[in-house]
This record gives structure tokens, sequence and C-alpha cells, in this order.
């Protein structure tokens, strides 16, 4: 899979940035180590401010729940891309590229955490057949917003890499759907009290 995230320590059985952490406790100890240090926590601290503490708390309130997990990640995906909509469409003004670059760093890091969250719901067998399918139709209308903007040298990069995102999440959904249907005509998920399927 690609790039990986800070915030792909907010999954299934956590509910803190831990690799930001790791790098504010435990510095490198070699030549230089203090500069890369020092960069890569910034990095990390530039990713982990992807989501506002409120969406940190939805993605801690879904730990167990892996579709509504994967719904709330659609909808934090959709708020980027509306605000990318937004700048575009509406009169240009001064550090509106800026906004786009920052609003697509973003987008590229919730779908970075997004992958990793699939790609262990797969290896799991945690059932997500029913948000898959919303996944997909998403994906779509994300590239879309993604592509309206003018090249510009601000945020082409960024737009690359979260085009690159779109595609790896449309093809894990696409294989994770046919795979899940074919586990789960296998194997049955249990049901709780309420008839929803418990994750295994």
């Amino acid at each position: 899979m690609p790039r990986r995230s800070a915030l792909s320590s907010i999954r299934l059985s956590a509910g803190f940035f831990s690799i930001a952490l790791l790098l504010a406790t435990g510095p490198l100890v070699c030549a230089g180590g203090a500069a890369i240090a020092s960069a890569s926590g910034a990095r990390a601290q530039e990713k982990a401010d992807a989501l506002s503490e409120k969406e940190v708390e939805k993605l801690r309130d879904t730990n167990r729940e892996p579709n509504d997990r994967v719904q709330v990640f659609i909808q934090f995906l959709d708020d980027r891309t509306d605000k990318i909509r937004d700048l575009t469409a509406n009169p240009r003004r001064p550090g509106r590229e800026e906004d786009i670059h920052d609003a697509m760093e973003q987008f590229l890091s919730i779908a970075d955490d997004l992958e990793d969250n699939l790609d262990e719901y797969g290896a799991r067998h945690w059932d997500v057949r029913k948000s898959l399918p919303k996944l997909l139709k998403a994906v779509d209308r994300w590239s879309s917003v993604l592509k309206s903007p003018p090249e510009d040298e601000h945020y082409n990069v960024s737009r690359k890499l979260a085009l690159e995102s779109i595609r790896d999440l449309r093809e894990d959904a696409t294989h994770m759907i046919e795979e899940q249907k074919a586990w789960f005509a296998a194997h049955p998920p249990p049901k709780d009290a309420e008839g929803r399927s418990v994750p295994q």
C-alpha cells in the first residue's frame, strides 16, 4: 500500500496519535538525528492536524463499529472536497491557492488513514459490506472535485497524491466487496441482541 500517516494510529484499538508521541519522546541519537527528528515531528504534527478534536472523537466513538467508521471517514473527505469546491467556485481572494493546498493535504492524510483501516478490516474479516458501495460512489465525486481547480504550483503535487489515494481507495473497495461477499457467504457473521453483525 502507499503512503502512511500519523493519523493511522487512530485505528481499531488506539485513541491517540502514537506516531506523533513516539517522535516527540524518542529523538534519534545519531549524527544529524536531531534535525531528522525535528523534520519528522513537524510532518507528523502536520498530518495530525488534518483532523479537528471533534473529528478525532467521532473516530474514537466508532472504534468497534466498522461500517459507521468508514462512513465517518467518508463524511470527513466530503467536508474537505466541499471546501475545495467552494474555494474554486467563489471569486478568487488572497491566499486561495494556499487554502486549496491545505485542504488537499488534509484530504490525502485522511484518505490514507481510511485505507489503513480498510486494510485491517480486510485482514480481520470485519463486516463493512454496507459502507463499501457508499465509498465507491464517493470516490468518483471526490475525483471530480479535486480535478476542478486550475493548475497551480501551490497544490499540483498535493492534488496528484490525493488523486492517487482515491485510485487506491477505489481499488481496495472494489476488491473488498468481492472478497467479503465470498467470505461472509461461507462464514455468516454472528448477530448481537439488536441484529447487528458482531466484529470477529
